[in-house]
């Protein structure tokens, strides 16, 4: 049976990989009809100094959706919105 521990490593280790971040940190998990949801909270590059090329140390604080099958397997994942930046 699937817990939510499972779940938690699973969309922690996914994230990593797929965005290459180093930190992330599940804020919500719910079991579906169909599977299971969760939200994630991570740290990036600020994009937008990224863009202009600039050299920083700014990071964007973002939430990130990520719906998994009863099998954990991922089936899709969403940028949900950018909080307040940190340094």
């Amino acid at each position: 049976m699937t817990n939510i521990e499972d779940i938690r490593k699973e969309v922690v280790e996914f994230l990593k990989k797929t965005l290459e971040v180093k930190d992330v940190k599940v804020i919500k998990t719910a079991k579906v009809s169909d599977g299971w949801e969760a939200e994630a909270e991570v740290y990036e590059e600020s994009s937008f100094i990224k863009s202009l090329g600039l050299p920083t140390r700014v990071q964007d604080r973002n939430i990130y959706a990520v719906k998994l099958s009863g099998s954990l397997e991922v089936e899709s994942y969403e940028r949900k919105g950018q909080l307040s930046p940190r340094e």
